[in-house]
């Protein structure tokens, strides 16, 4: 499932750009592009530590 998260995002992200460029987008098919992308990122950024959780333990104590 993990490495299947960024694949996703590209083609996302491709659909999105492509379909922008007809003369009459489908709007269904951009927001579902940008539902998947932000999916994508979020499930992405969930690894990323947090920048504050160890200066804000250290000022607890």
């Amino acid at each position: 499932m993990k490495k299947l998260v960024f694949p996703f995002m590209i083609v996302a992200i491709i659909v999105g750009f492509y379909e922008q460029t007809k003369a009459k987008p489908n709007v269904f098919i951009l927001v579902l592009a940008v539902i998947v992308f932000m999916y994508g990122v979020m499930k992405m950024s969930a690894k990323t530590p947090s920048k504050h959780s160890e200066t804000e333990e250290e000022h607890d104590n």
